[in-house]
């Protein structure tokens, strides 16, 4: 029979289902292997062909593990939860489960068709209450407990209790959002209500007033990167800055052990480095300025609190609780002005936006405390209410942004670090700031004359001694927001009591959604689930209308994999003592931060508590790149509906119009599709070359509106699955981004038609030989073995792909059938196309499935080479090449040479004076 890929591909798959081919369990005599996917968001437009990249490469690897004796953990799911079915839900009046459950079963089928080794018994869904029962469980946990930063771990907020009763706050080390004082009578005479308040600033799933980026039109708070420009990512409507009271967990009480935690896993140094930068580290001090004719004090923190001498300006952040303190009245509103102006940006758009200079000076003075100059406080949005106190020193000479804010407003600057090399010099003429890491100090009092290292000690030696400060690190790594007004998503397990928040007992889980008429805030501006119907507890008690961000079910679906159907716990300590972790982690960049940053923290957390038995979740972690769209264009002439062909369109006025994809081939038009596609062109005339319409092209993002979305189901209706796969890991290097061209896939399925046909005979059986092969098939096939083993263990697809090609074409030529050539092969292939090669594995006559057969081995010996082809040269210039043995004399080679036909042309008529041999690299014949 010939390779009829649908017949084979529907076979297999199956073939596959009814044997739970994927099916893993607990096997404590096989070492275990847990691959990971990043968990998708199913949308409602299905795969593109750029989706699949990561879960093929996964597939892969895992088939390989199988292959070498592993016990695989390869699972599959859904992050169900978010707003595009929250949105359609309001638009249409549908149940968001509705869309969503069609969007999942799409996604299912096309995942099915592209044959992943995916074990769906283990299939989560965030929306399924019995997942989301356990994030409501974490949540619990997480509230009634406290992170103690001398032991480095949550503990139970009852021991909390306890270290309260007996000695108050004193002698404590512990995460807050304010440092609390206070006696243990005074503890106990406090209410029952004044203790909860008291205990919510230290819970790591805590309510407090936050500033939070706030959609009005969505009616709910964004994440940051849910926001871009300062509109939402999701409709392009206005976003905010507001504070509200929110739920948020304490992610920046394990900042320490986050970052500590990049030196034990194996992700790439820059990965890591996105995550450093994002956690934040910075030494320094904090220092207090007096604020002039006040009682106020500003607490700052710096980095470099040797350059206090050339602070000439303060800047309070337009969040910042001080601002309505120290804003005088003759400023009040310009102020308010530019407060309005500032909430319409992001904090991560502040940040990045380093060219753009504002702000507004407050009316108010602070005091340096070492030079005891009276110095202006502005408000600016470049200074974050997050970072550190939400205030900061300016040192224009030596920060780029205090620079330009210096020079903008003409405010004084201070020249106060000499860089090696230089000499002082006015920072009037200076174009920038002047670096400040080295040099020598001037214009600094009690640090004059010392180098900046020397300085930076002294200085913070010198605060701490006269009271101005103390020496401190600092974490740029903020709470998470927890609280999302929405509807679709997991309801907190939360009642209120005399307004504050008490946890459901957690046999009351999982509290689950309730039905209501629409899908939009009440008319008091409450959250959707202020709608429900007695959304109370038994005893009336109101439920918290919030629902929990997206991340709160992904933050651990990793764990609930290993044990998905326990409804006791979490994951049972069997199952997580066996899976203890993910070993190979494959997924976008998109998630290089807050997805991981959570994760991390959430499984830290769970360490903690002693449920699990690793601190970090990922071993490995790759970020794989995008596939990019190939976009297609025609060129009409303007004025007209007639289209001109690529390399002519240069004659003409044109204008360049996105064309369908899939209705050109290798950059041809199909012209009747194309005049089907759009019923404005349905009468358009055509200028072709050669009578063809060619097409121009361009790499873009893949994009519904530029209509360079290919669907994976077209192309594995035209080509197959195997295909696919193979296509997919030849484009390039997995972690590169590369455009998707359909112009190569004929090419990787002509491979696998060769395939076939090489372990095919004449009438179209596989019928292999038993014969011994020879040397030359086994030079070939380990030669592939090595090259594919080597290649897969360090993920690069795409020059396995290469090596399948030169392997199959070498065993063409030399007409190889032999079985024990062939199947091995099979074998070597079977990850990359698990469909065509389970085919031949049974036709060889095996009877188990290719994915228990056990990988190949290469045996070095067979490479060794007997025999090497010279270049032969004359005075340096290569002539001709010729094949010796390897073993033999200098002697014989140099008459071999000598008498050599293609030697007498270059020998006549000139004297030979020297042959030069250098084994198994060059012959050299030197000639007068």
């Amino acid at each position: 029979m010939e390779y009829n890929f649908k017949e084979i591909e529907r076979k297999w798959q199956q073939n596959w289902i009814n044997n739970k081919t994927y099916k893993v369990e607990i096997d404590n005599n096989r070492p275990k292997f847990y691959v990971l996917d990043m968990f998708p968001y199913p949308s409602g437009a299905g795969l593109h062909v750029g989706h699949p990249l990561g879960y093929i490469a996964s597939d892969i690897f895992s088939r390989y593990k199988r292959q070498n004796g592993f016990n695989v953990l390869h699972p599959m799911g859904y992050d169900a939860y978010g707003l595009p079915a929250e949105q359609y839900a309001i638009q249409t009046g549908q149940h968001p489960a509705i869309t969503t459950e069609k969007n999942l079963k799409r996604y299912r089928e096309q995942l099915d068709k592209i044959g992943f080794s995916y074990d769906w018994d283990r299939e989560v869904r965030t929306c399924d209450p019995g997942y989301y029962h356990w994030t409501q469980w974490a949540f619990i946990k997480m509230f009634n407990h406290y992170y103690d930063n001398k032991a480095k771990k949550a503990k139970p907020i009852e021991e909390l209790v306890t270290a309260f009763e007996a000695n108050g706050t004193s002698g404590l080390d512990v995460s807050c959002n304010e440092v609390l004082l206070f006696t243990a009578s005074e503890w106990k005479q406090k209410s029952d209500k004044e203790k909860q308040v008291i205990l919510l600033n230290y819970r790591l799933a805590y309510l407090a007033d936050t500033m939070v980026n706030w959609c009005p039109a969505l009616g709910t708070v964004l994440a940051n990167d849910e926001v871009k420009d300062g509109v939402s990512v999701r409709g392009g409507y206005p976003v905010e800055q507001k504070v509200m009271r929110q739920w948020s967990l304490r992610v920046s009480a394990y900042a320490e052990r986050l970052l500590n935690g990049l030196d034990t896993v194996d992700w790439t140094d820059s990965l890591k480095e996105v995550q450093r930068n994002w956690i934040g580290r910075s030494q320094g001090a904090e220092m207090t300025f007096k604020v002039k004719n006040s009682d106020v004090e500003m607490v700052i923190f710096t980095t470099r609190a040797d350059t206090v001498y050339g602070v000439t300006f303060m800047v309070l952040a337009p969040e910042s609780e001080l601002v309505v303190q120290l804003t005088t009245p003759d400023q009040k509103v310009v102020v308010e002005t530019y407060l309005d102006e500032t909430k319409k940006r992001t904090e991560r758009e502040r940040m990045s936006d380093v060219k753009k200079v504002s702000g507004v000076f407050s009316g108010s003075y602070a005091v340096n405390p070492l030079t005891k100059q009276e110095i202006p406080i502005w408000i600016s949005d470049y200074v974050l209410a997050g970072y550190g106190t939400g205030a900061i020193m300016a040192v224009p000479a030596h920060d780029t942004r205090d620079f330009a804010f210096a020079k903008h407003f003409n405010l004084p600057i201070t020249q106060v670090v000499v860089p090696v090399g230089e000499e002082p010099s006015d920072p009037q003429t200076w174009d920038d700031a002047k670096d400040s890491k080295e040099g020598i100090m001037v214009n600094s009092g009690i640090i004059n004359g010392l180098s900046v290292q020397e300085a930076i000690k002294k200085t913070a030696e010198y605060i701490k001694e006269n009271g101005l400060g103390d020496v401190k690190v600092n974490y740029r790594l903020r709470d998470a927001i927890f609280s999302r007004q929405r509807y679709w998503g997991e309801p907190f397990p939360v009642y209120y009591k005399d307004d504050m928040p008490y946890m459901l007992d957690e046999s009351k889980l999982p509290l689950t959604l309730p039905d209501i008429d629409k899908y939009l805030p009440t008319e008091k501006g409450e959250p959707p689930l202020g709608r429900a119907k007695n959304w109370a507890t038994e005893d009336g008690y109101p439920l918290e209308l919030n629902t929990m961000p997206g991340f709160a079910g992904s933050s651990a679906y990793y764990l609930r994999y290993m044990d998905p159907k326990n409804n006791e716990a979490l994951v049972s300590k069997q199952a997580n003592d066996y899976w203890q972790d993910v070993d190979l982690y494959i997924g976008g960049t998109e998630h290089a931060t807050g997805h991981l940053i959570y994760s991390r923290f959430w499984n830290k957390f769970l360490f903690d508590i002693g449920l699990i038995v690793k601190d970090e979740p990922f071993k490995k972690l790759i970020n794989q790149g995008m596939i990019q769209g190939r976009s297609n264009f025609v060129y009409r002439i303007k004025g007209s509906n007639k289209f001109v062909s690529f390399n002519f369109k240069d004659n003409y006025d044109t204008t360049a119009i996105h064309v369908d994809v899939n209705i050109v081939h290798n950059d041809q038009l199909d012209i009747e599709k194309f005049k089907a596609w759009n019923p404005e062109y349905s009468d358009a005339e055509f200028i072709l070359e050669e009578g063809k319409y060619i097409c121009g092209w361009a790499v873009e993002k893949m994009s519904k509106s530029m209509f360079n979305v290919v669907n994976p189901d077209d192309i594995i209706e035209q080509y197959g699955a195997d295909t696919l796969r193979l296509y997919e890991m030849f484009l390039g290097p997995l972690e590169q981004s590369k455009p998707w061209d359909t112009n190569g896939i004929d090419g990787v399925h002509k491979f696998l038609r060769k395939l076939w046909r090489l372990a095919t005979s004449n009438n179209d059986n596989v019928e292999l030989s038993n014969e011994i092969p020879t040397s030359d098939e086994l030079k070939v096939l380990h030669k592939t073995i090595k090259k594919i083993t080597d290649d897969v263990e360090r993920f690069s697809f795409n020059t396995c792909v290469s090596a399948f090609m030169i392997c199959v074409n070498e065993l063409t030529d030399l007409k190889c059938n032999k079985k024990q050539i062939i199947e091995q092969l099979v074998i070597l292939l079977a990850p990359f196309t698990p469909h065509i090669c389970e085919e031949l594995w049974h036709q060889i006559g095996n009877t188990t499935t290719i994915c228990d057969a056990k990988w190949p081995l290469c045996d070095e010996s067979l490479l060794v080479e007997s025999s090497f082809n010279y270049p032969v040269s004359f005075n340096g210039k290569t002539r001709f090449t010729l094949s010796l043995p390897l073993d033999m004399g200098n002697d014989e080679i140099e008459n071999i040479v000598i008498n050599h036909e293609m030697s007498q042309k270059w020998l006549e008529g000139k004297s030979l004076r020297k042959i030069i041999v250098v084994k198994g690299r060059i012959i050299n014949v030197v000639v007068g």
